[in-house]
């Protein structure tokens, strides 16, 4: 074990720039280390995260999450165990999988996704960030959960905002008060909405949680706004930068580009390679149950435990040339990568796995087709190279493009 002194700083600006080298030194001299300013352990070894996320005896909790997410979303089912977390699991998961996502909100993808690819299409330059990549998600999960889209920029500054409380490892207060007061606003923008909508069902998401019922539960009404606003936080921010990720990474390989132009099919697996190479998120918390033994030394219980999926999912261990963007590589399973069984942790894994994958993997790869479809020549703007931003979540802030102009199809 080691002290944060003897490894790169995970808070200082150096790490920030580019955290992909302090990963390196962190995996392959300091697997484990207390940070003292953060009160917390850090991880970095594919095997030991991969652990923590399945945590097949039960060593991890998410009660960290009492202190980490409850004051902006309130309760929500990731601080759930056991039979309470499988319930309302079962009451949320049929909306992300199978005919749900299928026949009620692939259109709903496709429509959002074309409607802000016309709004560009035919001016020859974009901002794939600003004029698509922010909005889309957001766009998505209005429609689906039957909130008014006009709404927008509620929604993405206070998904914003939340995500900046949840990246908040220094602890500045301005950021956790802003935090707290986005989840009293949230609540009282979507309580009403929530008891409208039970008395009058529709066929939207927000109707589906409002009527489920699994074994005699059925959600509260803070259940279901808790839930809406993790996932307005965690389907807006994680899709918006996957995308963006994905267009950058592509754009910056010309030659894997080409391939996934000339057979869309690829899209899935540059995604899988997109979720290990640049994750939209690069650190998740648990808490110690037990002392555990990982590489390194112990993390005693009750402890918090940071995994840097960032560092892990590039361990040479585990990934050949981790530091190589190869969608074609054949140590990263694209059928699974979309699962619990994921060979990258972008998505965490076990009981945990992120819920909304599929809907993430709709997105990207409806969102990559009609990018694609709409500009067959794109390309980055002269001399711009992308850069990442970010800590706890990451991806590039800006994304300038060129194209050749087309004018939108007629209906």
């Amino acid at each position: 074990m080691s002290t944060a002194q003897q490894a790169p700083d995970i808070l200082s600006p150096e790490f920030a720039e580019d955290p992909y080298p302090a990963y390196a030194v962190m995996r392959e001299k300091n697997p484990l280390i207390w940070h003292e300013a953060m009160q917390s352990w850090i991880i970095s070894r594919y095997e030991d995260v991969e652990r923590v996320f399945k945590d097949k005896k039960s060593e991890f909790t998410t009660d960290n999450y009492d202190w980490q997410i409850e004051p902006v979303h309130g309760k929500t089912i990731l601080q759930l165990s056991g039979r309470e977390h499988a319930v309302r699991r079962a009451l949320v998961a049929p909306a992300f999988r199978g005919s749900d996502l299928q026949e009620k909100f692939l259109p709903v993808i496709e429509r959002n996704s074309r409607e802000l690819v016309d709004g560009f299409r035919h001016t020859g330059s974009a901002d794939i960030v600003a004029d698509y990549a922010t909005r889309f998600p957001v766009n998505v999960i209005a429609d689906m959960l039957g909130l008014d889209k006009g709404d927008h920029e509620r929604f993405h500054g206070w998904y914003t905002t939340v995500i900046a409380f949840l990246g908040n490892l220094s602890g500045d207060p301005e950021v956790a008060a802003a935090g707290e007061r986005t989840r009293t606003e949230f609540a009282e923008y979507m309580i009403p909405v929530i008891r409208e909508r039970r008395d009058n069902l529709g066929d939207d998401l927000l109707s589906t949680l409002c009527a489920a019922e699994v074994d005699g539960v059925r959600m509260s009404d803070e259940d279901i706004k808790a839930f809406c606003s993790l996932l307005l936080a965690a389907g807006g921010e994680t899709t918006d930068k996957a995308i963006a990720g994905i267009l950058a990474n592509l754009l910056t390989h010309p030659d894997q580009l080409a391939a996934v132009r000339a057979d869309r099919s690829l899209i899935p697996a540059a995604f899988a390679e997109t979720l290990r190479y640049t994750p939209p998120v690069h650190m998740i918390m648990r808490q110690s149950a037990t002392d555990v033994e990982v590489t390194g030394g112990t993390i005693p219980a009750g402890a918090t435990v940071t995994c840097l999926i960032g560092a892990a999912n590039r361990d040479e261990r585990r990934f050949r040339e981790p530091d190589r963007f190869d969608i074609f590589r054949d140590d990263l399973t694209t059928t699974s990568a979309f699962s619990a069984a994921a060979d990258h942790l972008a998505f965490a894994l076990g009981r945990h796995f992120c819920v909304g994958a599929l809907l993430a993997k709709a997105e990207v790869e409806i969102g990559v087709n009609q990018l694609l479809d709409a500009m067959p020549d794109l390309r980055l703007a002269d001399g711009f190279d992308p850069v990442e931003r970010g800590v706890f979540t990451r991806g590039p802030q800006t994304l300038p493009v060129r194209f050749t102009p087309v004018a939108p199809a007629r209906p």
